[in-house]
């Protein structure tokens, strides 16, 4: 009985495994093929006639590459601001007992209900009344408002869990309010920081509707809006498709790897407490 359950759960997970690898293969597959076999229904991960042209083509003759960099720095900025906003609200949520805390606290529940496709429209007027409209600033402004909710109440968990007794022995010694919170707390809520860059870093290197809505230049494209221009209405470039979806994922996977370590007791331990 027990060989039988563990071969079952060995076919699940194998199940599952197939259902993530595959669309993964059939994009490999579609990057490597020549132009004249982009249709061929051939189930084969390397293609006959495999070629890096596809690649070739992506970096050398399309604006891929100032695609890359508009998303790295929209993305990276919107995770500083949201790691240093989020670890300082998060502390003062869980530390401190103020009028109005526990109406942030549901406030900021509350806005998790909401997708920003569903703000667009007044976060749009409020970017025009600002001049923020196509700029870097505006998309930093709505993906930090939109990443920040999740990321301070992840934060404010993870703080629970410290012990504020750490921090009275720091001021024992002489440590200022400042010292004991960035060289006492911080680094034991590393898991939680690594968290919160992730979700933020996330939040901006994917997102397409926001960025299709507020970026009307072609040189401030960001990756999805950039890619998207692969598609036409007539046909699409399948190949370079497919080669940019492929190299669009090495940043996240890199960073994913960098913080792996800290994911699960970030994500287990920040939700201990509310």
């Amino acid at each position: 009985m027990k060989l039988f359950s563990r071969l079952g759960a060995y076919a699940t997970l194998a199940l599952f495994v197939f259902i993530a690898v595959f669309p993964l293969a059939r994009i490999l597959t579609i990057s490597l093929r020549p132009t004249d076999q982009l249709l061929s229904r051939s189930l084969a991960v390397v293609p006959d006639g495999a070629t890096l042209d596809n690649y070739r083509l992506l970096l050398t003759e399309t604006p891929f590459l100032r695609w890359l960099g508009n998303s790295l720095l929209v993305a990276l900025v919107v995770t500083v601001t949201g790691v240093a906003l989020a670890s300082t609200a998060g502390y003062a949520l869980s530390r401190h007992r103020f009028k109005g805390r526990k109406a942030a606290l549901s406030g900021i529940l509350v806005t998790q209900m909401f997708p920003a496709t569903m703000l667009l429209l007044p976060l749009y007027i409020v970017l025009v009344e600002l001049g923020l409209l196509n700029s870097y600033l505006g998309l930093v402004v709505i993906y930090s408002a939109t990443a920040l909710p999740f990321c301070v109440w992840q934060m404010k968990g993870y703080y629970d869990t410290v012990p504020a007794s750490l921090e009275e022995a720091a001021r024992i010694d002489g440590a200022t309010p400042w010292q004991a919170f960035t060289q006492v707390v911080l680094p034991l809520a590393a898991p939680a920081l690594a968290i919160t860059a992730l979700f933020s870093f996330m939040t901006a290197w994917n997102e397409y509707v926001v960025a299709a809505v507020v970026l009307q230049d072609t040189e401030l494209f960001t990756m999805p809006v950039g890619l998207k221009q692969f598609q036409g209405s007539m046909s699409t470039q399948w190949g370079l498709y497919a080669a940019g979806s492929l190299l669009v994922s090495l940043p996240v996977i890199a960073l994913f790897l960098a913080v792996s370590r800290f994911l699960v007791s970030g994500l287990t331990l920040g939700a201990v407490k509310g």
